[in-house]
């Protein structure tokens, strides 16, 4: 995909025309995540930049370590961190594990953000989250409304955590002067998602249980909740893209939302998934099952003053990324 943007930034939600663009040539990156779907998205972007790209695997560190934190960072010296691990999953995940989805996101960022700071990282990006937004917030929601009334408590703790990492980078950027920047992507799917029909995201789960109900040739499906919650979507390739930009052109503390413009309801959707999978049977909502937050459309007027739109939308982003769960499924590696 390729596109054309304008050379203008936001200081504090504010368009501040004429301003010079950060340039990443020759920098090192280190994405940290990587081969999850946000992680590797950014590499292949990355791939195509002048830049040192720089990643990590599990087994070689565990970013809940912060003594590896700080030692890979201080031996790697990258110039710029991509902060996109976090530890992530559908409402019954976050229902069951509160305590990993609090500690894991918990200490991946005060482990990587201040390790960050004390290693003179140049540029640092972490990703916050449409789900840490109050539940009852106004729509759209603006970035301003965060803290604003109670969470949803279907995930009150990853949200908890994911405010936390928000604030810590906003505390430094104040503190100590750092140009650390934070974004807030809205529901993201697509290539590299994790497929697991109870712990997976909302559209990763329809997916695979679509395509084994079309294989059993199976009369119904059930899904969570009542169908009549709305989400907003976005591709994980234009999520990239938009985190690419940021990087180039806003050095502001506020939170920058992500999100597609557009909301769907849950029985919209599974129409939609039903029909790009080719299942034939009935979908059935099981409404004694929580639906989370009813509507979650944020305001990314912010991001579209700079001059970038998404690219993908939801009945394209469904084809590639059923495409992309076939042929993983046909290498064993779709979950």
């Amino acid at each position: 995909m390729e596109r054309s943007r304008r050379g203008i930034s936001l200081e504090n939600g504010r368009i501040k025309k004429g301003s010079s663009t950060y340039s990443i040539e020759n920098k090192r990156i280190w994405v940290a995540g990587h081969n999850g779907m946000v992680g590797s998205s950014l590499c292949r972007i990355l791939q195509k930049e002048n830049c040192r790209l720089l990643t990590v695997s599990k087994k070689d560190m565990d970013l809940r370590d912060q003594p590896s934190v700080r030692s890979w960072i201080e031996s790697k010296r990258p110039d710029i961190i991509i902060l996109a691990a976090a530890k992530v999953g559908g409402i019954m995940a976050n229902s069951k594990y509160p305590a990993e989805f609090i500690y894991d996101n918990l200490t991946i960022a005060t482990n990587v953000i201040d390790s960050a700071y004390k290693s003179g990282v140049e540029r640092l990006l972490y990703l916050g989250s449409s789900c840490i937004y109050p539940r009852e917030s106004m729509q759209p929601i603006k970035e301003e409304y965060l803290l604003s009334a109670p969470l949803e408590p279907t995930n009150e703790a990853y949200a908890i955590a994911k405010i936390a990492g928000v604030k810590m980078v906003q505390a430094y950027a104040d503190q100590y002067g750092c140009d650390y920047i934070c974004a807030m992507p809205c529901n993201l799917y697509g290539r590299g998602d994790h497929y697991d029909k109870q712990n997976s995201h909302v559209i990763p789960a329809m997916i695979m249980k679509m395509h084994e109900a079309k294989l059993k040739q199976a009369g119904s499906i059930k899904i969570w909740g009542t169908g009549r919650a709305y989400r907003e979507f976005m591709y994980v390739d234009d999520l990239a893209d938009a985190l690419l930009f940021l990087l180039k052109n806003y050095h502001g503390r506020t939170p920058v939302n992500i999100g597609s413009g557009h909301e769907i309801s849950i029985a919209k959707l599974a129409n939609k998934i039903a029909k790009c999978v080719g299942f034939k049977g009935n979908v059935k909502f099981d409404s004694t099952m929580p639906d989370g937050t009813i509507h979650k459309l944020m305001d990314s007027s912010r991001l579209y003053a700079l001059g970038w739109r998404p690219l993908v939308n939801l009945e394209q982003g469904l084809e590639y990324t059923y495409g992309d769960f076939l042929q993983r499924s046909a290498n064993g590696i779709a979950a």
